[in-house]
């Protein structure tokens, strides 16, 4: 086991990695920007090192800068987290070539998954269903594109091959706006990802989206952890997460989980990983795989009892898997909301200095959190806060545990999204469950329709 982690990242999973290292009996090196000075996490570990100024380009994606602070620490693995450098493979070569263990997977699963089209070739080929669309990068030819585009059918999404994040996307739903949608995309996608492949796939019309968390390690072999809801969107970003995923059965789960688990032994997976899908009319179609720990891991963890961030660290140290398929069985119900720094219905992000914090308790009750009275949340970084957890025996439990946690929770100083997700815990179509990933969007389009006419 390793004596000693640097975490690259910040905010609430620097705390979480932290906390799962010194369960292990592993020291901990914190690396920081100038605006983090005063976080939790670097108040709590062994130690810390300032890595530069607040913009994220010249303190948490500064590479020279973290390899120099495991090198001075004594360092003997990064964990990346996730956001920031978790995705890059380049990063991870970096890593290993200084001397480093990364806590994730090997390079060149990173590249061969973090290419929107290598990783759809790749699943097919495992034998897991994609959404019909272009083979490969599209061509330059514009009479192919119109040909492609014919044989799938309208309405059609072009997607970055490079994408993430909600980027690098349109949808087309006429021939007439499909060669324009494919040169700003491309644009698009050479500007955020310097790669300006795009490929083309089927734009379902009401999916929900339905992950599967796996776990794997070095001698092949994998399991998958049950499945999550992230349905709850705004412009591609969760809001809501839960598990398992309401109405869909077991058996579909463990049939699409089971192929999963075969993929990462085909392509030689490490470390904790998620394989994203749209699901619609009962069939799974696989999207993207997300080759990191996700901000949504918690609802897995609480269903499973799997520690998944001491699980990646295992995995990285060399150990097997604790467990088989067999030895896991999934209880209850959870769901989580993430909490943001933003006003709860213009979504403007609000910065600035908490005055009064309470958290939640109760009986399962988790909240995920780095902040504290009297900390000033920075302008540079992400909006989230906190993430507040609800566990129950059956959905209608958690959901109710989580209207408490809500009501009890107060944040003061600045805005928070928790009117939203208060709000959306007493919402009809929420309740009953199963909703598709733009039901939320509609949802806020009409209620600012109402504003508007009032």
């Amino acid at each position: 086991m390793f004596g000693k982690v640097l975490i690259a990242n910040r905010g609430e999973i620097a705390l979480r990695i932290q906390r799962a290292c010194r369960e292990l009996g592993i020291k901990t090196v914190v690396i920081h920007s100038e605006a983090d000075r005063e976080a939790k996490y670097v108040k709590l570990a062994d130690e810390s090192v300032c890595i530069g100024p607040p913009p994220s380009n010249l303190s948490y994606l500064n590479v020279p800068a973290i390899i120099s602070a495991a090198e001075v620490t004594d360092s003997e693995a990064i964990h990346p987290g996730y956001g920031f450098l978790s995705e890059n493979a380049d990063f991870a070569e970096r890593v290993e070539s200084s001397g480093f263990v990364f806590i994730g997977p090997r390079p060149e699963t990173i590249r061969l998954m973090g290419d929107k089209v290598s990783a759809k070739d790749a699943m097919k080929a495992a034998g897991v269903p994609c959404v019909p669309g272009s083979e490969g990068a599209l061509p330059d030819d514009a009479k192919e594109i119109v040909k492609i585009a014919k044989a799938i059918g309208y309405p059609v999404i072009i997607k970055a091959a490079g994408g993430g994040g909600g980027r690098g996307m349109r949808v087309v739903h006429t021939e007439a706006a499909l060669l324009n949608a494919v040169v700003m995309t491309r644009a698009e996608a050479q500007n955020f990802f310097g790669n300006p492949n795009v490929y083309m796939e089927k734009f379902l019309e009401n999916p929900r989206h339905v992950e599967i968390q796996v776990l794997a390690d070095s001698f092949k072999n994998a399991v998958y952890l049950g499945e999550r809801d992230c349905s709850m969107q705004r412009r591609h970003q969760k809001i809501i997460e839960e598990a398992p995923a309401p109405g869909i059965p077991p058996r579909h789960v463990a049939r699409i989980g089971e192929r999963c688990a075969e993929a990462c032994r085909r392509i030689n997976y490490r470390g904790a990983g998620t394989f994203e899908f749209l699901y619609e009319n009962g069939e799974f179609y696989f999207i993207e795989m997300n080759t990191r720990i996700q901000v949504e891991h918690p609802v897995s963890e609480m269903i499973s009892g799997v520690d998944l961030v001491q699980e990646q660290i295992q995995v990285a140290a060399g150990k097997k898997l604790r467990f088989k398929q067999r030895d896991l069985s999934f209880r209850g119900h959870a769901i989580e909301c993430r909490i943001n720094a933003e006003d709860p219905f213009t979504f403007v992000p609000f910065p600035g200095k908490i005055t009064t914090y309470h958290p939640p308790g109760g009986p399962g009750i988790r909240v995920d959190s780095h902040i504290y009275q009297g900390y000033t949340v920075p302008q540079h970084y992400d909006s989230m806060v906190a993430k507040v957890i609800a566990y129950g025996d059956t959905r209608d439990q958690a959901i109710r545990r989580m209207r408490i946690a809500l009501s009890e929770m107060s944040i003061e100083g600045i805005k928070t999204n928790i009117a939203l997700h208060q709000e959306l815990m007493l919402d009809a179509g929420f309740i009953k469950g199963g909703m598709n990933i733009h039901y939320l969007e509609k949802k806020l389009a009409a209620k600012g329709e109402v504003k508007k006419n009032d």
